[in-house]
């Protein structure tokens, strides 16, 4: 179901975006259609907003982002109305981690960072696991997404959508140890996109 105040705010970020920071997808139809965990690496706070323009208006996207925005005046309604998804990050955000769920298992996209915070350029990052967890619980394939760091007013930064794929585990349910496992795979995977990036 299309939500009407991503509809409406989309093309405003759309605009400003295209003229003081253009973008240059790569790879984008390499995401499917229905549910999609997007997953990519975090250096700057336009990053959701670089991605969300790659995808285009049709591919409505929630975004699970850090509550405090959800927290700013008027922006943070907007945010919350369009579907974005607050998390209190350092603890486990059970009202969060239930709205990404119903996201999922109703067919709709989600955009997450699985480094969890944004990491500069140069620095080292553990992934954490809670995309592997969403998607393991829902059946949703991972889009590795890289976003080059290197963002400059009026140059195009470069955006790579890599190969959806559905994470592999032994047995019934996937272990803690599988969780990391599956994290630290899709964050490599996201890195091994860099040089498409160039």
């Amino acid at each position: 179901m299309k939500n009407k105040v991503y509809a409406v705010l989309y093309p405003v970020i759309w605009i400003f975006m295209r003229i003081f920071h253009p973008w240059k997808a790569v790879g984008v139809e390499n995401i499917p259609e229905g549910a999609a965990l997007i997953c990519g690496n975090h250096t700057s706070l336009g990053d959701p907003l670089y991605v969300v323009c790659c995808m285009g208006s049709k591919r409505q996207t929630h975004v699970m982002a850090k509550a405090e925005i959800m927290k700013w005046p008027v922006i943070g309604f907007l945010l919350k109305k369009a579907g974005i998804i607050g998390v209190n990050r350092g603890k486990s955000d059970m009202a969060a981690i239930k709205e990404a769920i119903r996201v999922l298992r109703a067919g709709e996209k989600l955009l997450m960072f699985p480094e969890g915070t944004r990491v500069k350029e140069g620095e080292t990052s553990e992934a954490h696991t809670g995309a592997a967890m969403l998607s393991t619980r829902t059946d949703t394939p991972l889009v590795p997404v890289y976003i080059s760091p290197k963002k400059r007013r009026f140059r195009r930064t470069t955006v790579v959508f890599g190969q959806s794929y559905h994470p592999e585990f032994e047995g019934r349910k996937p272990s803690a140890d599988d969780y990391q496992r599956i994290a630290n795979d899709l964050l490599a995977r996201v890195r091994a996109l860099e040089d498409q990036a160039a």
